[in-house]
């Protein structure tokens, strides 16, 4: 039998933790995510929905991106206990210049389209937290506006080849002018990847007016009333375009691009070169051989090639052909600092990450990319504490495995 009483006011003033809310409803709604997939829930409401899954989609039937996920899913961690963890560093070096995390932001076109504060409220983040930011060729700031929102940030800057190739060159002086420190080569591109949420959605740039999209304003009138009020949404290093990305893609981009094309950037542009969309062994060893400083090993995020090689399994193998040559960094999937911790345990020099800290712009600007960057920094600094570890050089394979 339960004897019951009245519970002293003493003992209930203990339980009572009313609280002013503090900050905007931007700031409450941010300190409401734990986790990145909280930013994503919370950027899914804000914003029309194609614009939701033209950052979140990936190509054809969207299995590239999937596998991603799941192979970081299939992460075993093998920690250490009884070792001094009350101090980690996870810092390391980045092209021979420091970086706070193992990460660096990637780029990701049309970023304005997300949030009007655009390319450099994640440029600031980025100098804020000490990591690099690449700036997309496809971007909506040009480089001379970004390095002049962002002047300490460490600024690369992402190219693809044009057809029209003086028009590229130029862009290569323009970042060498505005002090960009890296040439990041996206080279798995030579035609779009089918989008296939954006033929759905009819979505294209800038979105267009229609009975649909006049409909979406009716649920997101704040997206709407920033795009109409702030500067026109379009390319920086574009003409105008009123089609479809994928569309502009295979009209722009050059399909016949060879190693020629590395060796030639590796000759006109002085500071390092990165390339970006390696997922072979034998490719990342050639773009080594002609002149690259780091390769991505990428499949642009599931966005271009479905069934493409999912980029954690080939990791290791790259890692061997390159040796210490240059550096090799990893995207795709990347969703939480464990993942980061656990692509530099597969040897990995850092990750970069692209829709993670769109979700933080979606969800509240340049404070909704520092949330995303506060979570990831402190899940990789814990899991390293819970590994047993306290440096990045401890990450090495011994730490991990993939389980079948």
């Amino acid at each position: 039998m339960v004897l019951r009483r009245v519970p002293r006011w003493a003992e209930l003033s203990e339980l009572v933790r009313l609280q002013r809310p503090a900050g905007d409803g931007t700031d409450r709604r941010l300190a409401r995510a734990v986790d990145v997939s909280d930013l994503r829930e919370i950027a899914r409401r804000r914003v029309p929905q194609a614009v939701f899954d033209y950052t979140d989609g990936a190509a054809g039937a969207e299995i590239s991106y999937r596998r991603s996920r799941e192979a970081f899913e299939r992460v075993e961690f093998r920690p250490s206990v009884l070792r001094d963890v009350a101090v980690v560093d996870p810092s390391t070096t980045l092209l021979g210049a420091p970086s706070a995390l193992p990460l660096g932001f990637a780029p990701t076109g049309f970023t304005r389209l997300m949030h009007t504060e655009g390319e450099p409220a994640v440029a600031r983040v980025a100098a804020q937290v000490g990591v690099p930011y690449a700036l997309s060729t496809m971007g909506t700031t040009s480089l001379e506006a970004l390095a002049a929102a962002a002047p300490d940030a460490r600024r690369w800057f992402q190219l693809y080849l044009w057809r029209d190739r003086d028009a590229s060159a130029a862009l290569v002086e323009r970042a060498r002018a505005a002090g960009y420190e890296a040439l990041v080569l996206t080279v798995d591109t030579p035609v779009a990847g089918p989008r296939l949420r954006d033929v759905r959605n009819g979505f294209t740039i800038p979105p267009a007016l229609t009975v649909r999209t006049i409909a979406n304003a009716a649920v997101h009138p704040r997206w709407w009333v920033d795009l109409l009020t702030t500067a026109p949404l379009e390319f920086a290093s574009l003409r105008s375009w009123g089609g479809t990305v994928a569309e502009l893609v295979d009209r722009v981009f050059e399909p016949s691009a060879t190693l020629a094309d590395v060796r030639a950037l590796r000759a006109i542009w002085s500071g390092a070169l990165i390339v970006k969309g390696v997922t072979d062994a034998d490719d990342a060893r050639a773009v080594v051989e002609a002149g690259a400083d780091a390769v991505v090993v990428s499949n642009h995020g599931g966005r271009q090639l479905d069934r493409a090689p999912t980029p954690l399994e080939q990791l290791p193998e790259v890692v061997r052909a390159v040796g210490d040559r240059a550096e090799v960094y990893l995207d795709g999937g990347i969703m939480d600092g464990a993942d980061v911790v656990a692509a530099v345990a597969f040897g990995a020099r850092a990750c970069l990450i692209g829709r993670a800290y769109l979700y933080g712009l979606m969800a509240g600007g340049e404070r909704g990319v520092r949330r995303t960057a506060d979570i990831l920094a402190r899940e990789v600094a814990r899991t390293m504490q819970l590994l047993g570890v306290t440096s990045v050089a401890e990450l090495t394979p011994d730490r991990v495995r993939l389980r079948s």
